[in-house]
């Protein structure tokens, strides 16, 4: 695997500490999102469709690290938008590096190189580099000639430097195994560390909607792509085995949206990364007024299809620790890639989905408007 060991065996002693004190809720990473703005517009995704207002906003470095003080979990990603936009970013880091945080930066590389000067290497940092496949499938995935080609420039620069580089690499229903397999075997002579690999999350806003994976598609997706790389042995992935062996659809699993918690420019986040559907202003009040029940694969109509790592990471992280010799199969054997499927959650039960993003742009444009305000009085005044 492409985890580092001590990484490893902090976040299962956390897990184990968690599990003995009857903890029923706890986080594993911080996604801490301190800006919306990207220098991208990619199709398939729903982050940057904010007013103007919204994507100038940035969380300052004091309310990134009082959000890693508030929430316990051993790991913080760092993405957005593309986070390298913001000016304070390398203190933030070092603010979290000096709590022993483990620290991944999501970024699409095309500010890498420029900016790489202002951060040093450490045993707990790590680049995500975000690679869609191949120069024809990413370049078409950001809508953007040549991005592949500046990304695969930094990732070089980047190891160069002696920094750990991972890749997080995002599939929809248009691609083709085969592609995806040999892209995967170009990764180890870049020397790219680790490879997180997801299928993508249906973003309402997102302006392509015609190429998200379903539950079985993504299923019978990454049968085909990890039987062509030894069931998945070939290649150094930055995840738990047990979520590869979920994607591939041998096991049923819940997923844990409380697992990795986001700090965003308009709060904690309800429920998850990937749905905005409220907020909270402190991360206890996240985790003690979100009806977490009312959410997930089979509860709610917009999580129908999810497979996405964020989601179902933590679920697998919790059952290889509970589990390990189902992880040492998998880490021995690969993951299977034939014979019948895991059950699949019932969906009849499942609410409605609601569409509440309209609301909480206004409700953020006018708290906006109100502070700005207030701050022109204050100058008026003090003149």
């Amino acid at each position: 695997m492409g985890i580092p060991f001590n990484q490893m065996a902090r976040i299962g002693v956390y897990i184990l500490k968690n599990e003995i004190r009857g903890t029923k809720r706890y986080p594993l990473v911080l996604m801490l999102e301190p800006l919306f703005r990207c220098n991208l517009a990619c199709a398939g995704c729903g982050k940057i469709d904010y007013p103007a207002p919204i994507l100038n906003q940035r969380l300052s470095v004091d309310d990134c690290l009082g959000a890693a003080d508030e929430c316990p979990a051993p790991v913080v990603v760092v993405a957005g938008g593309e986070p390298l936009l913001h000016r304070e970013l390398s203190q933030i880091v070092e603010g979290l590096l000096a709590r022993g945080k483990f620290v991944t930066i999501c970024t699409n590389a095309l500010l890498l190189e420029k900016k790489l000067g202002q951060y040093k290497p450490h045993k707990n940092f790590n680049w995500s580099v975000h690679l869609d496949g191949d120069e024809a499938m990413h370049d078409k995935s950001v809508c953007q000639a040549g991005v592949y080609e500046k990304a695969v420039s930094a990732i070089r620069v980047t190891k160069a430097a002696g920094f750990r580089v991972n890749i997080n690499c995002t599939l929809f229903n248009d691609v083709q195994p085969e592609k995806v397999a040999r892209f995967l075997d170009t990764m180890r002579p870049l020397g790219v560390d680790g490879i997180t690999i997801s299928p993508g999350y249906a973003y309402e806003r997102a302006p392509d909607q015609q190429h998200f994976l379903n539950r079985r598609s993504t299923k019978t997706l990454f049968r085909e792509i990890l039987k062509r790389g030894r069931n998945g042995r070939n290649w150094n992935f930055f995840q738990s085995g047990l979520f590869l062996d979920f994607l591939a659809g041998n096991q049923t699993y819940h997923c844990t949206p409380w697992g990795n918690p986001t700090r965003t420019v308009f709060g904690w986040q309800k429920p998850c990364y990937l749905l905005g559907e409220g907020y909270a202003k402190t991360f206890r009040e996240l985790m003690d007024t979100t009806d977490w029940d009312t959410y997930g694969t089979g509860n709610y109509e917009k999580c129908a299809d999810c497979m996405v790592h964020s989601g179902f990471e933590a679920t697998a992280v919790k059952d290889a620790v509970r589990h390990p010799l189902k992880l040492l199969a998998i880490t021995l054997k690969g993951v299977r890639t034939n014979g019948p499927m895991a059950p699949e959650i019932p969906l009849d039960r499942q609410r409605s989905a609601e569409y509440v993003f309209s609301r909480h742009v206004e409700q953020k444009l006018e708290e906006i408007r109100t502070s700005k305000s207030n701050a022109e009085i204050s100058t008026d005044a003090a003149e």
